[in-house]
């Protein structure tokens, strides 16, 4: 689903993409945990196009033997939900903003599923690349009211293509600005809508999840700042046109 991206990644897109950097300077750490079964990855920004006040966190969860569960923290966007959510399901124009996703067609649309055709490119170790392809299926869930809020999620799985499993949700959080502070009274609320993005991850067996998995968390991390600075462009035009 989106995703973010190389299969699909919907952003499932996301799944394993291919960057092309031409204007910015990225600084990443790697935090590595000492329980073998996780890994915690932190990456700053310090692209003012893609400009970042936070930290975003991948955490991994190792499923079995070559399967993972890749999940992000809440990345603050400050644009509107609903601003987020359109971006997210005009599906035909994800490959115009997502890195590495070469193609991304919406074969059909029925009810709350949209079926999707994805193309990504990656690039691996020892100058192998990986070329993916598959068929998404996305799930508009309906608007939740939440504590203070709202939010609405984008469930997506792969039903043919390049592995055996991909399979997550996009979920997208819009906090009321008058509950903020009470919410959380330590923690100052920078951000009204937050975005986050949760996949399952298991190879066909030719290919190691070893291989993939690293880039996957930074294609992850970059394809959730593409979308933000996306949205936030989006809410800049709509102002300078009223």
């Amino acid at each position: 689903m989106y995703t973010l991206v190389a299969p699909i990644s919907h952003s499932p897109f996301p799944l394993l993409a291919h960057h092309h950097n031409h204007d910015s300077t990225r600084f990443s750490s790697f935090f590595f945990s000492n329980n073998n079964k996780s890994l915690l990855l932190t990456n700053v920004s310090k692209n003012n196009s893609l400009r970042t006040t936070e930290d975003i966190e991948i955490e991994i969860l190792k499923l079995d033997k070559n399967a993972r569960r890749i999940s992000s923290s809440k990345m603050g966007i400050d644009a509107s939900l609903e601003t987020v959510w359109k971006l997210l399901t005009d599906y035909d124009k994800l490959a115009d903003f997502i890195p590495g996703l070469a193609v991304s067609q919406l074969l059909e649309k029925v009810d709350n599923r949209a079926r999707l055709f994805q193309i990504g490119q990656q690039n691996l170790v020892f100058g192998l690349k990986f070329n993916a392809k598959g068929i998404v299926d996305c799930y508009e869930k309906d608007l939740e009211r939440i504590p203070f809020g709202q939010r609405r999620d984008i469930e997506f799985k792969m039903i043919d293509g390049d592995f055996e499993i991909f399979e997550g949700k996009w979920s997208v959080e819009e906090t009321n600005c008058e509950s903020q502070e009470v919410i959380n009274s330590s923690v100052e609320q920078e951000f009204q809508t937050t975005l986050s993005y949760v996949v399952d991850v298991k190879p066909k067996l030719w290919l190691p999840v070893g291989l993939v998995e690293g880039r996957l968390c930074k294609e992850i991390k970059l394809n959730l700042l593409c979308i933000r600075q996306q949205a936030q462009k989006a809410i800049h035009e709509e102002v300078h046109t009223c």
